[in-house]
């Protein structure tokens, strides 16, 4: 059962076509938000969308490349034109990680991946932040980082970096607007069952059970409501006093 914690929110959720975003859209709108799903698939798009509507929410698709700052500024007055407002924000857009190692680095991949995984992440926080300024009634922002910017991993080097980017984006951010009511805070997913991951796993010729006790304490991998779960919480009113902090979904990874 999800509890109308978000009732007459607007928000606002990147990435949000599948995996992590898409159960993050889908679980605010049954919060009782009205959902803007923006993302760069189209049709995965649209289908989160239609799922939402057919659960009862309301939702509109977004389409946006979060590397350009025209088209992250537009879906920012998207949201605003189309609702009015904006009250929470998700900044999950992100590229799955590079596997080489650093004296083989793909420059044009780093280019890539920071452009998505990190410049994103700030192009979208200079926009909703704005948003939420001129709006002078406070807000929420997550942005979503990764075990990888606690714990890195080889052969990672950019995808590491950017998630250790994103954690620091997100402490200047609430040290910059805590003073106006605006929290901005960052969820770490550890081993979570995604399409990514997947894609992944399949490309080591691995699976769940030879990986999961690796990366988890539990023994198995995450799905993506328990992640939406800790994002709705940061989202809502129950942690009003929370700030320029980082909860990790990882089933005890970091902790070791």
């Amino acid at each position: 059962m999800t509890y109308p914690i978000l009732q007459d929110k607007v928000a606002l959720v990147t990435g949000a076509a599948m995996g992590m975003g898409a159960a993050t859209a889908k679980l605010f709108a049954a919060a009782g938000a009205r959902v803007a799903v923006a993302d760069f698939n189209d049709e995965a798009g649209a289908k989160t969308v239609a799922e939402i509507e057919a659960d009862g929410g309301t939702a509109f698709y977004v389409k946006v490349d979060v590397s350009r700052s025209d088209q992250v500024a537009s879906m920012v007055e998207a949201v605003a034109s189309r609702f009015g407002r904006l009250d929470v924000a998700v900044n999950n857009a992100a590229i799955t990680p590079d596997t080489n190692s650093l004296t083989e680095l793909d420059e044009d991949y780093w280019d890539r991946l920071m452009s998505i995984n990190l410049k994103g992440v700030a192009l979208s926080l200079k926009y909703e932040l704005r948003q939420l300024i001129a709006q002078d009634e406070g807000g929420s922002i997550i942005n979503i980082s990764s075990v990888r910017g606690f714990r890195p991993q080889p052969n990672a080097a950019a995808y590491v970096a950017a998630k250790h980017g994103v954690v620091g984006l997100t402490k200047t951010a609430a040290m910059e607007t805590g003073s106006r009511n605006i929290r901005v805070n960052c969820v770490a997913p550890g081993a979570i069952d995604t399409p990514m991951l997947q894609a992944s796993l399949a490309r080591k010729g691995q699976t769940e059970a030879d990986f999961a006790p690796q990366l988890s304490l539990l023994n198995r991998f995450g799905r993506a409501d328990e992640v939406a779960q800790a994002t709705l919480w940061l989202a809502s009113d129950l942690s009003s006093y929370v700030s320029g902090t980082t909860i990790h979904v990882d089933a005890g990874y970091t902790s070791s």
